[in-house]
């Protein structure tokens, strides 16, 4: 019997969440949507996520799901309530999953603009650990940048300085990716921070939180990593995140269009 699983984000960054699950475990069916329509959600309002929100609980509300993971830490920040209590099933979170394993007392967070403004990090980190130094740093235009077909690295260095540089200041000890599309970018964030201060990348909290809810069979313990049982559903532009897919994953899947039905 295979856990029936939900992934969500707005574009490519569940990936990293996608990718940290299947390494862990097989014995799982997985439906991934990505609302590619409204990419990016990060400098979206308070309210509009919300309203995104209830759409992708009915969208997920025929799938039978055990469980759903968050993979965008904006919609985390804004309306995890909305999609526990309209989805009635376990729903874990990158920002509390990682803030159980943040250790260090300076604290850098790179994420959208929306997420900073919810202080949904700092709240979720400050509930955990006393005396910890936080700092923020918004970054409007990684997500775009990232979800590009073809990645331009000159600027994808230009914006990483921008945005490390106010941290790096900070003397942190720790960073935290808060945004699920920065782990895609980690070997180029890597070069630019000295080797002492960790990087965190939340997927492999959320995972770790999940696997200690839902354990794994003996008998479908990870071997390799396989697509077989993931089901792609995007809201526009189906042969670009098709292509996007082949690119990140290297696989070949059939990508579905679908219509959350709104305006926002």
């Amino acid at each position: 019997m295979k856990l029936k699983v939900g992934i969500f984000d707005s574009g490519i960054g569940g990936f990293t969440i996608l990718k940290s699950l299947l390494k862990k475990r097989k014995d799982v069916e997985v439906f991934y949507l990505a609302d590619t329509k409204r990419i990016p959600y990060g400098n979206r309002n308070f309210n509009e996520i919300r309203i995104i929100a209830k759409e992708i609980c009915n969208f997920f509300e025929y799938k039978n799901l055990d469980v759903l993971l968050i993979a965008c830490n904006t919609t985390n920040a804004c309306a995890l309530d909305i999609l526990k209590k309209n989805l009635g099933i376990p729903c874990f979170d990158l920002i509390n999953s990682v803030s159980e394993i943040v250790i260090k007392q300076i604290i850098g967070v790179l994420a959208t603009e929306t997420t900073v403004k919810s202080s949904y990090y700092k709240n979720a980190l400050s509930s955990k650990k006393e005396n910890l130094e936080i700092f923020q740093q918004e970054c409007p235009e990684f997500v775009s940048e990232i979800e590009k077909e073809k990645l331009d690295f000159n600027k994808l260095n230009y914006l990483s300085d921008l945005y490390l540089k106010p941290l790096l200041n900070k003397n942190i000890q720790e960073l935290i990716l808060g945004c699920s599309h920065y782990p895609l970018i980690y070997d180029l964030l890597r070069k630019k921070i000295d080797s002492n201060v960790v990087i965190i990348d939340p997927s492999e909290a959320l995972i770790k939180k999940l696997n200690e809810s839902f354990e794994i069979p003996k008998t479908c313990r990870y071997e390799s990593i396989s697509y077989e049982n993931v089901k792609f559903f995007v809201t526009s532009d189906k042969d670009k995140f098709s292509r996007k897919v082949k690119s990140w994953l290297e696989i070949n899947k059939e990508i579905t269009l679908v219509n959350l039905r709104s305006n926002v």
